[in-house]
């Protein structure tokens, strides 16, 4: 099979894409045909050795995949050769035209979800709905703050906050990407670039500030919404897109009783299987009811993968993006 695959760590100038041997399922595990492969943050950040894990060399990016089972090892029962399905993997070997692993993180896809739209499903609406409904406790009738709004995440956090019956405050870097935040939702849009969000928040709410900010994006961007927040209000830590992390400042914790909270959503998912596939099941089911839809992108063919991880690192792409492995 044809593969993207890099041999050290570095930039997107370091994959290339080979032909590697195949293997057949083993016990407990799938071998599904890659129709889409979706790029994320975390890609970029294994890709340059950068990541809380690093995998063996060589490795295949791609942690989140859609396609068709082609076979199944031995004590799979959940799933057999034909069926329509997502899988998380987190070890990579998602940019390739055949994924091997296991069984417990391949999940069915709906009839009305596309492969492409599927394939960023399990970390944009997964990492939403787990950082928002179990982490963040977000109630009807609170206001959510999302920054990086126009990502694959945050406009999964838009939807989410607003099916769980909040109002819902998007924060972007541009015009265009604030548009776009808006046409999936958003109550209130700042740019957070060149306005101050505390004024606009406190605008927006009242005087009163929000209740939960999800936020994978970090840096300044943390900051400005932490002056935003109002009593008990409740952060979100969910990535750093920008580069850097945030020096949190005890002080404004403490004077505003708010919490502080991670929200790891792919570490949840490996460390209890059962549980992860309880969140993403919820999730499915809002989508079922016609309360999500599916994230906007850009695809790339598999020959260019780097140009994927180049884009989304120079944050140059609204949505999710997509690798076609078969064009």
């Amino acid at each position: 099979m044809k593969a993207v695959r890099c041999h050290q760590w570095g930039g997107p100038d370091v994959l290339a894409v080979e032909e590697v041997e195949t293997r057949p399922a083993g016990p407990g595990e799938v071998r599904i045909r890659v129709e889409a492969s979706a790029v994320n943050f975390t890609d970029t950040l294994i890709v340059a050795g950068k990541y809380q894990f690093r995998p063996k060399l060589p490795h295949i990016p791609g942690h989140e995949l859609a396609g068709i089972v082609l076979e199944v090892g031995d004590g799979v029962t959940g799933c057999a050769a034909g069926d329509r399905v997502m899988a998380s993997a987190r070890q990579g070997g998602g940019f390739a035209e055949d994924y091997v692993g296991p069984a417990d993180k391949v999940f069915p896809i709906p009839d009305n979800l596309g492969f492409e739209a599927a394939a960023g499903f399990i970390i944009g609406f997964g990492t939403a709905f787990f950082a928002l409904k179990y982490r963040g406790l977000l109630q009807p009738g609170e206001t959510l703050l999302v920054n990086g709004a126009a990502g694959g995440v945050g406009l999964a956090a838009i939807q989410v906050g607003k099916a769980l019956g909040a109002r819902v405050v998007a924060c972007a870097s541009t015009p265009e990407k604030l548009a776009l935040a808006a046409s999936y939702g958003a109550d209130c849009c700042i740019d957070y670039a060149r306005d101050s969000v505390r004024d606009n928040v406190l605008a927006f709410t009242g005087g009163k500030g929000v209740d939960v900010v999800f936020d994978p994006v970090g840096g300044t961007a943390f900051d400005q919404a932490m002056r935003a927040v109002g009593w008990h209000a409740r952060m979100l830590i969910v990535g750093f897109a920008s580069g850097s992390w945030q020096q949190i400042p005890a002080n404004i914790v403490l004077v505003k009783n708010i919490s502080v909270i991670s929200s790891l959503w792919g570490a949840e998912l490996e460390r209890d299987s059962q549980f992860g596939r309880k969140v993403l099941n919820e999730a499915l089911a809002l989508y079922r009811d016609g309360l999500l839809r599916p994230l906007p992108g850009k695809t790339y063919p598999l020959d260019r993968a780097a140009d994927a991880l180049r884009d989304m690192m120079n944050r140059s792409i609204s949505g999710k993006s997509v690798v076609l492995p078969r064009g």
